[in-house]
């Protein structure tokens, strides 16, 4: 450790904190700490934070012991400003001085490039960090931002849960940071049953040590460490393979301080209920890790992560399988009875579920997204038998949101659908689709697997964003409280793998089943059709393509995502194989743009041509005739080819031609002829967004 430095250790001590709440603030603190510190011109090292359900901890190297002595200067107006003319200071000087605390007497004057200013000087003495600490420490806890907080007790103060202790040592000095009526000192806690203690702390450099051998893991990557440990113990015991969700695990992580992990199980009986509601059951509702046979299938046994006494084992197991016994017996219950009826029973019922309250009932939304799904089937140009499916599926697509095993474990909608249509008798693509229609539900999610599925999928994100746009309901800014982005970005990304429907006409499609609903028509289709063309900009960003080359291809007014998709997808392999020919290319056709005069529009003589001026005329008749068939055939990079041939023949022209001749005749049909050469290019790109100059 440098000379004249100490090691900071701070502890935040509370009742348990919710697992993605505590991970966020962990996240925080790498900011706030450093912050904190610097804002006090406290010199620092390295900063080290550790989080477990009950303590956030923040550990500081090589705090200096004595903040840093500072003079500052600060350059003031000019003597002419600063003085009249009997050498008496201004306002201006009075109020510079003022504002930087000093008297008009202790400015100074200084020449700079010839001219005179007044200057404030002003020492900032160091301080001992000590007395700065207890005030710094005390805001920290307060900038920390919770989702929710609460008040406990008489107390006045927020923080996500009840605040039990405070720990600050600066060495070995108990830094005096108050909150909550609390005073810090230099006890720690345990783990509530293993090791509750108070435990002393004799300096910093020990906090973690003690809160180790209190039987408390400190950090969330050990505790992970830990629980992965065990589950491949669990595995190897049992010959069976464990489902570790991100987000289950890292909730499980952060609901524990000493966290074990043992092996329950259930009754058979229980697995002829759908997979999903047992997985649902255990991972979303009991925080358990369902454990498959070597050929996917799922068991009755179970992972469970205890934060109790590994010595109470079989007590802990006991108790876990008493509750996913009543959980799952629920479950084959609810099950059994919505079995009882058909699926199309339930569609009725949805009348009695809200969707939105401008748009109306699920019920509602249901037989818009039928209606739309009737379109799209069309517009696919599907068969009779999977133009009927899309129907059915799009019919039932909502009614097991009214069944008691979805009311109950709401993460299967749609799931449950599926097994109940089944068991109703409708076609396995129906019932496949009614589990599909939800996909994607996020960022690399898989797509619906058949056209129908995607088809469903389709109608029901668009009516979803078709409709909150019509009420004003869209996204603003960072706000998105109905993910439309997300349902949009859905869709594109059905789009660009192979749906065959125009977006502009199922967006107008969908527009026509709000009849009921007051809206200006054409500024929301525009609204709608410019917010896919946004979502596609920035899947095309995030994925990597080139902001110029995505510019280029927007220019020429494509509005369909998929074609977007395509056309960029082209012009960027054209540019990376053909990097100087795209070049030349751009540059060229930015000049000829900024030359052209449209007015005059594009049919030349040729008989006031030269060479190279007919070279290039040549070579533009069989570039357009190739290119337009190549787009006509949605082949971009065949037309991109056939457009780079044109390097050459402009090249050429710009070289050997003088464009603004005197003579008005040859100067206007050479500025026909570059109008051409502009309009060739107008349905592929426009090539001056990738020009050098305006990279």
């Amino acid at each position: 450790m440098a000379e004249n430095t100490r090691t900071l250790a701070f502890e935040i001590g509370t009742e348990e904190i919710p697992a993605f709440d505590l991970a966020n603030a962990t996240k925080q603190l790498e900011t706030l700490v450093p912050a904190a510190l610097d804002a006090l011109r406290i010199p620092h090292g390295k900063v080290r934070l550790y989080s477990t359900p009950r303590r956030l901890i923040s550990i500081v190297e090589e705090v200096a012991e004595e903040t840093e002595a500072l003079v500052l200067e600060h350059k003031g107006p000019s003597i002419k400003i600063a003085f009249d003319a009997d050498g008496n200071p201004t306002k201006a000087a009075e109020g510079f001085a003022r504002g930087k605390g000093v008297s008009v007497a202790d400015l100074e004057r200084r020449e700079v490039d010839g001219i005179e200013y007044v200057y404030a000087t002003k020492s900032i003495a160091a301080r001992p960090v000590a007395d700065l600490l207890p005030d710094a420490l005390g805001g920290l806890i307060e900038s920390i931002s919770w989702p929710k907080s609460c008040r406990w007790g008489t107390q006045t103060v927020l923080f996500s849960r009840p605040v039990r202790w405070l720990l600050a040592l600066f060495g070995t000095q108990v830094v005096p940071v108050t909150f909550a009526n609390l005073v810090a000192g230099d006890t720690t806690r345990g783990h509530r049953f293993l090791a509750p203690g108070p435990h002393k702390v004799a300096s910093a450099d020990e906090l973690i040590d003690v809160v180790l051998n209190a039987k408390v893991v400190p950090s969330e990557a050990l505790r992970e460490e830990a629980i992965r440990a065990g589950v491949a113990a669990a595995e190897r015991e049992t010959g069976f393979t464990a489902e570790l969700p991100a987000k289950t695990l890292t909730e499980v992580i952060n609901l524990t301080e000493f966290p074990t992990v043992l092996v329950g199980s259930f009754d058979e009986e229980f697995l002829r209920v759908p997979e999903e509601i047992i997985v649902d059951a255990m991972l979303m509702h009991q925080r358990y890790f369902p454990l498959y046979d070597g050929e996917g299938g799922l068991t009755n046994r179970f992972i469970v992560v205890t934060n109790g006494n590994p010595d109470c084992a079989s007590t802990i197991i006991d108790g876990n399988e008493r509750v996913v016994r009543a959980r799952l017996a629920d479950a084959k219950f609810f099950y059994e009875e919505d079995l009882k009826q058909p699926l199309e029973a339930y569609v009725d019922r949805l009348d009695e579920v809200v969707f939105q309250e401008a748009l109306g009932t699920m019920k509602a939304k249901t037989d818009r997204v039928v209606e739309l799904a009737d379109a799209l089937a069309g517009d696919a140009g599907l068969s009779k038998a999977d133009a009927v499916d899309a129907h059915r599926a799009a019919y039932l697509s909502k009614a097991d949101l009214v069944s008691n095993a979805v009311v109950e474990f709401t993460s299967v909608q749609g799931i449950m659908g599926s097994y109940y249509a089944e068991a109703s008798g409708e076609t396995a693509q129906v019932a496949r689709a009614i589990a599909d229609h939800y996909r994607p539900r996020f960022a690399g999610d898989e797509l619906p697997e058949s056209t129908v599925g995607r088809i469903v999928a389709a109608a029901d994100k668009l009516d979803t964003i078709c409709g909150l746009f019509a009420v004003g309901q869209g996204p603003t800014g960072s706000s998105d409280p109905f993910a439309l982005r997300r349902a949009a970005i859905g869709i594109v990304n059905m789009l660009a793998a192979g749906l065959p429907v125009s977006l502009d006409r199922a967006i107008s499609a969908s527009l026509d089943t709000y009849s009921a609903v007051e809206f200006d028509r054409e500024a929301v289709q525009r609204e709608v059709a410019d917010f896919f063309v946004t979502r596609t900009k920035v899947m095309l960003r995030d994925g990597g393509k080139s902001p110029d080359v995505i510019d280029a291809v927007l220019a020429t007014g494509v509005t369909e995502p998929a074609e977007i998709i395509a056309r960029v997808e082209a012009l960027q392999g054209a540019r990376d194989d053909m990097a100087d020919v795209m070049d030349d290319l751009a540059t060229a056709y930015a000049r000829a743009n900024n030359l052209r005069d449209a007015s005059l529009g594009d049919t030349v003589d040729q008989a006031l041509m030269g060479e190279a001026e007919s070279a290039l005329a040549e070579a533009l008749e069989g570039v357009q005739a190739k290119a337009d068939a190549a787009l006509a055939e949605n082949a971009y990079a065949t037309a991109l080819r056939e457009l780079a041939a044109l390097r050459g023949p402009i090249d050429r022209f710009f070289e050997d031609v003088l464009i603004m001749d005197e003579d008005e005749a040859l100067k206007a049909n050479r500025l026909k002829l570059l109008n051409r050469f502009v309009s060739v290019f107008a349905r592929v790109a426009d090539f001056g967004k990738m020009a050098k100059s305006g990279r």
